[in-house]
């Protein structure tokens, strides 16, 4: 099967591009043929101010990438696309060009961008769903996109549009949601039910099991106030076993975390700063547990799937996908979202309970051997391509003149 990826990264490359290479690198290890249509945002450091205003109006649909894109599938002749990412260089026009050549489309949903500006359903500290059970103006009167409320406008402006052509209704064929609870989320938003396909994240590489754990706990991941960071220093502020910590990331609260690391003269909390993979997961592999105490919606958090692949328990917070992934008291612990005091507790449990933990760790593995290896995951996704080359239909005439007509 020859097949069409797109992806549209950000200024800061992450997870979505590791995914992204992750599945283009299984698909053609198991022989199928790729074709790559890449963009990034960081072209746009290139814009003149004038040529920026100028984008407001492509990144809603633009007729050139749309021109672009259809070149390359009238050379290319794919089988299927399927798209991660549009936002922003590449706009939602290259829906259309698949269309008008019947050309089935699957759309994997990474984050919430398509319901919340601000792709995280967070705002200020706490869970925001304003925009799911009411209008996009919520996004655009707090500022949710950069805390800018022009930047605001221009997301919620292409998210309104493409509702009011119903360009995702009519151009994609089937949607894949990371968990159940993305799917129950994107549906409540509109998508049909028949169309919203749960398929998981992976670990690409096989890292086997931990033989053998050390005296500590491990956070790995962005250091940015969603991810429950403050919660995680106060909880080891007044843990009452001793416990060590090791956090490994970078990100926007690195300094602001290793002040209070340092002021609070925390000696059981070390900061590793960012590591490679290979040492990543050789830390995890002697961690006792790892912590993932993040107080949002988290799309599907690959540190969780990696602790899994090692054998390592989770202790995570009783929210979104996570409360999902990790089965609480079978493959880690949940606490309650920010609740140091609680998270606390739990870690106090998992310190007295090593053979209970143990155990944990080994079902974590067993469910990683399930549901995440490279394997399985080729074969949902090849279930899912099948139903979207299954369920082509042949556009009405008058819709394709609409398709076409699109500014």
């Amino acid at each position: 099967m020859k097949i069409c990826l797109v992806q549209n990264s950000y200024e800061q490359p992450g997870g979505e591009d590791v995914v992204f290479e992750q599945e283009r690198a299984n698909l053609e290890r198991a022989g199928h043929s790729t074709i790559v249509y890449h963009r990034s945002n960081s072209e746009i450091q290139a814009f003149t101010p004038l040529t920026r205003i100028a984008f407001v109006k492509d990144m809603v649909w633009s007729t050139g990438t749309r021109r672009e894109f259809s070149q390359l599938l009238d050379r290319e002749a794919p089988d299927l696309v399927h798209v991660h990412n549009t936002f922003f260089m590449i706009s939602p026009s290259i829906y259309a060009a698949c269309k008008a050549r019947e050309i089935p489309v699957v759309q994997t949903l990474h984050n919430f961008r398509w319901i919340c500006p601000a792709y995280s359903f967070y705002r200020d500290g706490r869970v925001c769903e304003d925009c799911l059970n009411g209008s996009l103006w919520n996004s655009i009167c707090h500022g949710c996109y950069r805390n800018s409320r022009a930047a605001t406008a221009g997301v919620a402006m292409i998210l309104a549009w493409q509702r009011l052509l119903k360009t995702w209704e009519k151009c994609i064929d089937c949607y894949i949601a990371l968990t159940e609870f993305g799917r129950e989320k994107f549906i409540a938003a509109g998508l049909e039910p028949r169309k919203v396909f749960v398929k998981p994240n992976f670990v690409e590489a096989d890292p086997g099991p931990s033989h053998g754990t050390e005296d500590y706990a491990l956070y790995v991941g962005r250091l940015s106030k969603e991810k429950g960071l403050d919660t995680l220093l106060r909880a080891w502020e007044n843990v009452s076993v001793r416990c060590p910590l090791q956090i490994i990331g970078d990100g926007p609260e690195r300094v602001a975390l290793q002040d209070q690391i340092r002021q609070r003269n925390f000696s059981n909390v070390i900061f590793q700063g960012f590591l490679s993979r290979v040492k990543t997961i050789a830390a995890m592999k002697r961690a006792r547990f790892v912590v993932v105490p993040s107080e949002w919606y988290e799309g599907f958090p690959m540190v969780i799937a990696e602790a899994m692949a090692c054998g390592v328990p989770v202790i995570c917070s009783r929210l979104g996908a996570m409360q999902e992934i990790v089965d609480d008291r079978s493959t880690g612990l949940h606490f309650a979202p920010g609740d140091a005091e609680d998270l606390g507790r739990k870690v106090a449990w998992a310190c007295h309970h090593p053979a209970e933990m143990s155990e944990m760790g080994h079902t974590a593995r067993r469910e990683y051997e399930r549901r995440y290896t490279a394997e399985r995951n080729y074969e949902l996704l090849m279930e899912i391509y099948e139903k979207a080359l299954r369920g082509v239909r042949a556009v009405p005439r008058l819709a394709m003149t609409q398709l076409s007509a699109r500014p």
